[in-house]
């Protein structure tokens, strides 16, 4: 295996563990409904999107979503899995192309913007399928919850976790740079 590919896995394995800690260490409960909690995981999978592109950002997605959903989230199962990569997978997906065809800081902005919307239409269109199914809440129930509770709460998550990776992610690549992991 080539020393580059070797570098890009062991970042993109550290971008994976940092992910799972972020999610233990940080954990603020969304007022409205506190079983909804903010955590910043996506953060080091949209770095990793942007360093290495968006399939590498949609793998380290599937990676990161399925060690959370085995330990941290072990009590969401099968359905917090696949919540996490439909959701997160899209916005890494979208944001890494985007960017990936426009190499700058306006395009990083708007990928971003993108991503934090297709984000939370599709954890919208999960609640409406999942939710029934994991917390044996009527649909109407999850319909009743979307305008004043779920996309917000799904905008403001994905929403500061694009802010703060606009505002890291160049000083992070440069440090990456500097040690020749990027």
């Amino acid at each position: 295996m080539k020393s580059t590919n070797l570098k890009k896995l062991a970042t993109l394995g550290v971008l994976a563990a940092c992910s799972v800690v972020l999610m233990l260490a940080v954990r603020i409960p969304f007022p409205p409904a506190p079983f909804l909690e903010y955590d910043p995981a996506d953060i080091p999978i949209l770095i990793g999107t942007f360093l290495f592109g968006p399939i590498w950002g949609f793998g380290l997605t599937v990676v990161v979503s399925v060690l959370q959903g085995m330990t941290v989230s072990a009590g969401s199962g099968w359905i917090g899995i696949v919540m996490h990569v439909a959701a997160t997978g899209c916005f890494a997906l979208l944001a890494g192309f985007i960017y990936r065809k426009h190499h700058d800081r306006k395009h990083a902005y708007i990928a971003l913007v993108c991503g934090v919307l297709l984000q939370t239409a599709i954890m919208a269109l999960m609640n409406l399928w999942l939710t029934p199914i994991f917390m044996g809440t009527p649909t109407e129930a999850v319909l009743q919850m979307m305008i004043p509770i779920i996309i917000p709460f799904n905008l403001l998550k994905a929403g500061v976790n694009a802010v703060v990776t606009a505002l890291i992610y160049k000083r992070i690549h440069k440090f990456l740079q500097r040690i020749n992991l990027a």
